[in-house]
């Protein structure tokens, strides 16, 4: 099972979270962006943009965040953070 935490921070709070679980046969990048898209239509948001130092990051960690600079509209919110919780076996 894969299993991502996704969640929203806004004053330097938590305001939103969610577990995105995904059992299908599909590889782990394709996993990462399904859950990336589920959170961001249940949430009404628009797609982060990854940046550089975001696929760094995730790549190191299994985790980043979103600011400002990763979306085109403006956003009500400081930063939306994904992180790997579960991988497949």
């Amino acid at each position: 099972m894969f299993r991502m935490w996704i969640k929203l921070w806004k004053d330097n709070r938590m305001v939103k979270d969610m577990t995105v679980a995904n059992a299908k046969d599909l590889n782990r990048t394709k996993k990462v962006f399904d859950a990336l898209e589920q959170a961001c239509h249940d949430w009404d948001l628009p797609k982060p943009i990854w940046l550089q130092s975001n696929v760094k990051e995730f790549k190191q960690r299994s985790k980043t965040r979103f600011g400002q600079d990763s979306f085109i509209e403006k956003i009500d919110f400081d930063w939306f953070e994904i992180q790997v919780i579960e991988e497949d076996r």
